[in-house]
């Protein structure tokens, strides 16, 4: 389990003080991620993650993670294994805490049919839409349905019908009976069973009604007993039908679960809304929910994020009780800031060309001593010979001033090699530039007598006969507005059509030969790339994880 013992600083480890200050919750903290495996988690999950396991890890509790599996219509194993495999990924653990909302079916069932008997609950007949119209609206008190006033005996019969699937989906529903003109619309009259003849993926045919989230969600808790509920903010008009039903059922007030909100995260650039992102799996805008350019943990950790750097970011941007944005850029600095200390050092040609060294003898091959790391050390060889690769945009017929890099008569030095003079641009037939012919100062090595000539350009290169070609996957932005998808109401207008490109022909020095899928690396001058998964021994794949520039570190300093 990832180690943080230290309370953090909020307002959420500020009321769990004050609970236990006035002797509340005795048998200790314990908390819950209580996921809806009805798709792929994603970035902002990873902050409700971090919250509840880490509050569990800083007070020395406990934290379940329980699957609020209620609505079988949309619930699936595949996103159950998912969620398992990013919490353990993110480095927590539930031991052997991992619960279903489904487990306590017959217990919820049993609830509700006390419910009823303390006159709190009614079976209603109005349909989705009837319920919905007599709901009335905020400034409007709601009317009440002409079945709220059923017999105990009546409505005990027609649950009981209900369970045993006499009835057709929407013909009947369990509501709560508490206040049809109550400010918070919430609690004017909530339906907390449904009819569903739908199959479920871990109880199958057994059921064919199912509680509503809204009831499962405090009473599951206090089956568990959670002692402190922390949701996000569009759960804070619930609340009081959290508390109505624990009160109803007479759960003791010293031991009860406590519901808390936070703000949730809204990303800049990002699509942050689950039903958005299936739509854009199943719409085909994305090649599954691990693109790359997903803001789901899979995507990102495919795209080559680490657990830690998630972790640091979900810490930085601590958590709040309004709504806000975040800025992308502190998501790319943390991970910047992490593979900066551990990626090893690597040069990547990605738009190569040629390179003749003229006066370089021919067949002959040498390995020049390359650092791994500038500061964890290690080194590895790399192949130079007569015919090399440098970068396209590393060289001008024409350069403006200041232009530090190839030209014409001028002279770069090759990292970790060798000072170059380009003596000779040669063209295609149709006027293309083809190669370089270049000219190298064999005592400009370290070592050499002229290795402490000061040149100003540094390029980096690939020897042509040893080096590896490479798919290179270039990412932007999925959305070109700097708002999140929640804010854009048409955000399949804003995805950006640039938000993925791929270069085919990219060159890579031979030491990445063996790398499996995730090991990162970071291409000389480029940026953090990691190997993808797709990587065949003959087919190299690499994602980009992030550029070097760091633009949210800069207007700090700034």
């Amino acid at each position: 389990m990832a180690e943080n013992l230290t309370p953090p600083s909020n307002f959420v480890q500020n009321a769990i003080d004050e609970d236990l200050k006035n002797g509340k919750y005795t048998e200790g903290i314990h908390t819950r991620f209580p996921p809806e495996p009805n798709g792929y988690l994603h970035i902002g999950h990873a902050k409700s993650i971090c919250l509840n396991f880490g509050l569990a890890l800083a007070n020395g509790g406990k934290c379940n993670l329980r699957f609020d599996d209620t609505n079988p219509t949309k619930e699936d194993v595949e996103y159950v294994d998912s969620i398992q495999e990013d919490v353990k990924w993110l480095g927590f653990s539930w031991e052997d805490r991992k619960f279903y909302a489904s487990n306590y079916f017959p217990q919820l069932y049993e609830y509700a049919v006390e419910l009823i008997r303390r006159g709190k609950a009614y079976v209603c007949d109005l349909s989705a839409e009837q319920i919905r119209a007599y709901r009335g609206t905020l400034t409007e008190p709601g009317k009440e349905s002409p079945y709220r006033n059923r017999s105990l005996n009546e409505n005990l019969d027609l649950f009981a019908r209900m369970k045993q699937g006499e009835f057709p989906d929407g013909s009947h529903v369990l509501r709560a009976k508490i206040d049809m003109a109550s400010p918070n619309i919430t609690m004017r009259d909530p339906v907390i069973y449904r009819i569903s003849h739908t199959s479920h993926h871990r109880t199958g045919d057994e059921w064919c009604i199912y509680p509503m989230y809204d009831f499962a969600h405090p009473l599951s808790d206090a089956i568990e007993g959670i002692t402190h509920s922390v949701c996000t903010l569009e759960f804070e008009d619930h609340r009081p039908l959290y508390d109505w039903l624990l009160d109803s059922l007479g759960f003791d007030p010293t031991t009860r679960p406590r519901q808390i909100e936070f703000a949730r995260l809204n990303l800049t650039n990002t699509v942050m809304s689950k039903r958005k992102l299936r739509q854009l799996v199943e719409g085909g805008y994305v090649s599954g929910w691990d693109d790359p350019r997903m803001p789901t943990i899979s995507g990102l950790r495919r795209r080559g994020y680490t657990a830690a750097s998630i972790r640091d970011f979900c810490e930085r941007i601590g958590i709040a009780k309004s709504n806000s944005l975040v800025d992308v850029a502190i998501l790319e600095h943390c991970v910047r800031e992490d593979l900066n200390v551990n990626a090893d050092r690597v040069m990547a040609v990605l738009h190569p060309l040629k390179v003749v060294l003229t006066n370089y003898p021919v067949g002959k091959t040498e390995h020049l001593l390359a650092e791994n790391h500038p500061t964890r050390g290690g080194h590895h060889y790399v192949p130079f010979g007569r015919e090399l690769y440098i970068d396209q945009a590393d060289f001008m017929e024409d350069p403006p001033k200041k232009f530090f890099r190839l030209k014409p008569g001028g002279e770069v030095r090759l990292k970790h090699a060798y000072i170059i003079k380009c003596e000779e641009v040669v063209r295609d037939a149709a006027g293309q530039i083809q190669e370089l012919h270049c000219t190298y100062d064999p005592e400009s090595k370290a070592g050499g007598a002229t290795a402490s000539r000061k040149i100003k350009g540094t390029l980096h290169w690939v020897e042509a006969s040893s080096a590896l070609p490479a798919e290179v996957r270039l990412y932007d932005y999925l959305l070109t507005t700097d708002t999140d998808g929640e804010v854009a109401d048409d955000f399949l207008s804003a995805l950006n059509p640039k938000s993925l490109t791929v270069i085919q022909d990219a060159l890579i020095e031979p030491a990445v030969r063996w790398t499996a899928a995730g090991t990162h690396y970071q291409f000389l001058r480029e940026g953090y790339f990691c190997v993808d998964k797709d990587t065949t021994p003959d087919h190299l794949v690499f994602n980009q994880v992030v550029g070097l520039r760091d633009s949210w570190a800069k207007a700090q300093k700034g």
